[in-house]
């Protein structure tokens, strides 16, 4: 019987914040491998919960750097174990979860572009840090630096339109700051500073990997428009950032050829090729293929919507970032925490903690609930800063209560009806050919959807989106071997699994969805 066909492929990797995890895409866009690596399940020896390390002030959360060393060593010698044929690989490209920082001590780039094939990364890249627990994007402990942040540049409004986002604690640039007024030492022994991203990039290059524009505007540090570090930011930071930073470069670029190490380590090709890595958010709008005017709408604990942006108009709520798969244009991303507990908590409530319950007053109420206007926030919410159930009669009137049928209409259309206003204050516009891809667990209710359709006036799909940053990581590498012909992201995807079509807007809800 003939040997099967060699599959060529490209892999995505996703470095995210509890596991290493890696598909293999082939040249029709097939997943036909997947492996992951989980930090506190496989790597008990670093004491992570939730693949990070809570410290005492509950502020400040870390991530030991050489765990994802020792994961991307453990994930490869279990795809070489498995007989993965690694010579088929024609690129690869990856994710890391964002803001993430890792610090380079001085002299471990001699160690990247010298490493032996006979070992494992972790033991040769040992004492290659100067900060061996990372601040990843769960800190919270650098208030102080972002307001002098903001302060230095004119204020937070002023700080967001220069790098799509006022000072959030998380974001890369204020961690930077806090470690060089904390840990001045350890930062002056710094050569370079890596995001998540790059960091793993660069393990893969056997060199320093530049930062992506994508997953750099998630830094505080980048101007968005001019795709170049801005020089305020980076004095208000620290001294000497931009040299250890390196210069940005575009999100589709091929950054080099894997390190030998993998050559002969596991008999990857020598001209294999390394495309930028990006953070998972950009590389999730990558696996959802997103096209110009679309929105992803992800309905989990917190719902998360992508937009696909034009022209932006940066605010102090949400965040614009440069998009991954077409430079000329941006992505912004909001975060809602009251989403699916919201949810179930109204379903408990009001349909006797029946979603069949819940779906009938969905059917039975009509579009815009009769002028019942509800927001639910039991939790402070994010975008807007608020707390509280706040419920207003068809008079406009604020009201205690609501029958309980209009009580979950007018929380389904409240939790929409801002996401369209927050979405259009960032510069987002539905289009004609605009399209809603729905993912998370709210996704399966047909009757959710149908309010979602009705207040965009679009017609919403549904995807499977289980590894989407990773997906999207095999995707974007077939881009950057695709790129330099100019070749659309949208035309090296053509193949991929098409969206499901859950749900089209009412006759008449263009009415609903219209700001008054």
């Amino acid at each position: 019987m003939a040997e099967p066909a060699a599959r060529s492929c490209c892999l995505g990797w996703d470095f995210s914040t509890q596991q290493v995890k890696v598909v293999a895409v082939d040249a029709e866009l097939n997943v036909f491998y997947e492996d992951s690596v989980h930090f506190d399940r496989d790597l008990l020896e670093f004491g992570t919960q939730g693949g990070v390390h809570v410290h005492e002030n509950g502020l400040t959360v870390t991530s030991p750097v050489l765990m994802w060393v020792k994961a991307l060593d453990i994930i490869l010698e279990k795809m070489k174990t498995s007989g993965f044929d690694f010579s088929q690989v024609l690129a690869l490209s990856g994710a890391g979860q964002q803001h993430g920082s890792v610090y380079w001590k001085t002299g471990a780039s001699q160690v990247l572009t010298s490493l032996s094939p006979n070992l494992p990364l972790h033991e040769q890249l040992q004492a290659c840090f100067s900060i061996s627990d990372c601040p990843v994007w769960m800190d919270s402990s650098t208030t102080a630096q972002c307001r002098q942040l903001e302060a230095a540049v004119g204020g937070a409004q002023a700080l967001s339109c220069l790098t799509g986002s006022r000072a959030y604690e998380r974001f890369t640039g204020n961690q930077i700051a806090k470690i060089y007024q904390q840990n001045p030492e350890a930062y002056s022994h710094t050569e370079r500073i890596s995001l998540v991203s790059s960091f793993a990039a660069s393990l893969f290059l056997g060199s320093y990997s530049p930062i992506d524009y994508s997953d750099g505007s998630g830094m505080n540090l980048l101007q968005i428009q001019g795709k170049v570090w801005s020089q305020a930011c980076l004095g208000a930071c620290a001294p000497h950032l931009e040299e250890k930073l390196g210069s940005p470069v575009p999100s589709c670029s091929v950054v080099g050829a894997v390190s030998s190490y993998y050559v002969q380590r596991y008999g990857f090709p020598p001209g294999c090729k390394v495309v930028a890595f990006t953070g998972d958010n950009p590389a999730s709008l990558a696996g959802m293929r997103l096209e110009e005017g679309d929105i992803a709408v992800s309905l989990g604990t917190s719902d998360t919507l992508f937009l696909w942006l034009q022209e932006p108009t940066p605010a102090l709520e949400g965040h614009i970032f440069c998009n991954p798969v077409d430079t000329q244009h941006y992505m912004a991303l909001l975060c809602f925490k009251n989403g699916s507990l919201m949810r179930e908590k109204i379903r408990d409530e009001s349909a006797s903690r029946s979603w069949s319950e819940f779906s009938k007053a969905l059917q039975s109420t009509e579009m815009g609930n009769g002028g019942n206007l509800g927001f639910y926030f039991d939790v402070m919410e994010i975008t807007p800063e608020i707390v509280g159930r706040h419920r207003f009669s068809a008079e406009n009137r604020e009201v205690s209560a609501f029958p309980w049928d209009v009580e979950i209409r007018a929380l389904i259309e409240g939790q929409f009806m801002a996401k369209r206003i927050h979405a259009e204050g960032l510069g987002y516009r539905v289009m004609p050919k605009t399209k809603i891809l729905a993912t998370g667990g709210a996704s399966h209710n047909r009757d959710i959807l149908q309010v979602l359709a009705d207040v965009f006036g679009a017609p919403v799909y549904v995807i499977d989106t289980a590894n989407s940053a990773c997906v999207g990581s095999a995707y974007r590498a077939f881009h950057g071997l695709a790129a330099e012909t100019d070749v659309p992201f949208s035309e090296v995807v053509k193949l991929a699994p098409n969206p499901r079509l859950a749900a089209t807007p009412t006759p008449g809800a263009s009415q609903l969805g219209a700001p008054s």
